[in-house]
């Protein structure tokens, strides 16, 4: 008999599918891992497991105990699987940004989500960051996983979606794009490319609004550079550990409007129902490939991160789309 003893022997070895129609006028062999084939539609399930396993190892979660993260989503969705799984209680904590479809999924995989305010310091009580913590200090027998600072996450694709990578591409992967939250799935594949080819570029994706592309530029944490953005997933008003600057050769920014459209094409033309920082990622690389001139021979990675299922109340919805002048 063939099965697999849980839902989590289904995390990792994504597939790679090459794009065509929406990458037609670039040179270079365009490579999409698309992670919406994880069991909870995400490249988040992959640190989940690791963060909730190495706190068993270390003793930090012991039997009855309650996961605690705050989250933009879809690592809310990972441990909430994970939890479900394994046994554990769950609670989440996520901003009211982020899209119904999120708070839907994780609360039917038995968590408890609490949605916190957006638009407030992260330091602040009412902060998603904040509120976490809180919880975790108030709670017994609880861990707070806290993704953007636990090793954990950019040590769960060094050892998966690295060598996944190196292995697809036969070693010919030049250039290797994510978007970057916690600087996790950037760092850990980023850490393990270049351990095997130290000439393969590592970008970063950025939304406008976010600190990090002037950060990685000058060094310098400008808070001016604050200011509102649509896509959810990426971009920050922090510096997370897990974004390991040495290692990032570069960064893009990219507006909403290319997003949404860029998202929105993937759907139609490449048959890949994927999420809003998907429609980043590919229009970075789409702008960073025309600007320094890729060649035919180079060989482009870039990470898929979730399902559009996430988005069907934002950029699937025309009057949604209207309203937000993504058209």
């Amino acid at each position: 008999m063939k099965y697999l003893n849980s839902i989590l022997e289904t995390i990792g070895s994504t597939p790679l599918i090459k794009l065509n129609s929406v990458v037609k006028d670039l040179p270079c062999l365009v490579l999409a891992k698309v992670e919406y084939f994880n069991p909870g539609n995400s490249v988040k399930d992959r640190m989940a497991l690791q963060m909730v396993r190495d706190a068993e190892a270390d003793g930090s979660l012991k039997p009855g105990g309650t996961i605690i993260e705050c989250t933009s989503g879809n690592t809310g969705m990972g441990l909430a699987l994970v939890a479900a799984s394994l046994g554990y209680k769950c609670i989440i904590t996520i901003q009211d940004k982020q899209s119904i479809e999120k708070v839907h999924a994780i609360r039917a995989l038995g968590a408890e989500v609490i949605v916190c305010p957006t638009q407030v310091a992260p330091d602040d009580p009412k902060s998603f960051y904040s509120v976490a913590r809180q919880i975790h200090e108030t709670t017994p027998n609880s861990i707070f996983t806290n993704q953007y600072d636990n090793p954990s996450n950019s040590v769960a694709h060094y050892k998966t979606t690295g060598p996944e990578i190196w292995e697809q591409t036969d070693g010919k992967v030049t250039h290797y794009f994510a978007g970057i939250g916690t600087g996790g799935t950037l760092s850990g594949v980023g850490k393990y490319l270049k351990e095997k080819n130290k000439e393969v570029q590592v970008v970063g994706v950025d939304p406008y609004g976010s600190i990090l592309k002037k950060y990685h530029t000058t060094g310098e944490i400008d808070m001016n550079e604050l200011s509102p953005y649509l896509v959810e997933g990426i971009g920050e008003d922090i510096i997370p550990s897990n974004l390991h600057i040495s290692l990032v050769d570069d960064m893009v920014q990219v507006d909403d409007k290319n997003s949404a459209q860029m998202t929105r094409r993937l759907a139609r033309e490449e048959g890949l129902f994927v999420g809003f920082s998907s429609g980043t990622a590919l229009s970075a690389v789409v702008k960073y490939a025309k600007e320094h001139g890729f060649k035919k021979d180079d060989v482009v990675v870039v990470v898929l991160p979730d399902h559009g299922s996430r988005y069907m109340g934002k950029i699937y919805n025309d009057e949604w789309m209207k309203e937000h002048k993504l058209f």
